[in-house]
């Protein structure tokens, strides 16, 4: 049973005016995410989760796609526990489809939390140019990426409309095969890399 003192104790909707934001940063990669999370984790005093900052620390130069899926649940679960207690959160991912971005926009409305979706995009002479100079400055923080895999990744991304990123389009419904966006997430990052 909880103390008295803290039973009396006000949430953080209470104690301060406005609800946490989810900060989503939305794009592929070289676009300029990372460079606005740290801005926004700064201005805003916010928790910035990156997940390639994470995988760089526990893989170095490899980049296991099964544990891509894991990291990011377990650092959107550290960030959805830290909206629950009023502390602003930069998720730091590039969030290429609608429904990852509807899965945590819905997440954050569930705690009582704003969104906002941040969308970065350059034409791909521009990506290039970036990710080319990444590599060259600072190879440690990126992987190579073949001009294959860019367009192969722009194939496969979907550019968020403007009712998602100005807030006025409703969050969809969650996918055929899911009752709710919690069981959506679950499926898409798991707690483990076993499954």
């Amino acid at each position: 049973m909880a103390s008295p003192a803290r039973m009396n104790r006000p949430t953080w909707s209470e104690e301060i005016m406005a609800p946490p934001t989810l900060f989503l940063t939305v794009g592929l990669p070289g676009t300029g995410k990372t460079t606005a999370a740290r801005r926004l984790e700064v201005e805003q005093r916010a928790l910035r989760l990156t997940k390639d900052e994470w995988v760089k620390a526990l893989y170095g130069q490899d980049n296991p796609p099964a544990a891509q899926a894991v990291i990011e649940g377990r650092l959107i679960q550290v960030g959805l526990r830290a909206l629950e207690l009023g502390t602003d959160v930069v998720i730091d991912y590039g969030l290429w489809g609608r429904d990852e971005r509807s899965a945590l926009r819905q997440a954050a409305a569930d705690l009582g939390a704003r969104s906002e979706l941040h969308y970065f995009e350059l034409t791909p002479a521009e990506q290039r140019s970036r990710l080319a100079q990444r590599q060259a400055e600072a190879p440690h923080t990126t992987w190579r990426m073949s001009d294959e895999e860019l367009l192969d990744w722009a194939d496969g991304f979907d550019v968020p409309t403007p009712g998602e990123l100005d807030g006025s389009e409703p969050i969809d419904d969650p996918p055929a095969g899911f009752a709710t966006w919690d069981e959506w997430r679950a499926r898409r990052w798991p707690a483990s890399v076993s499954g």
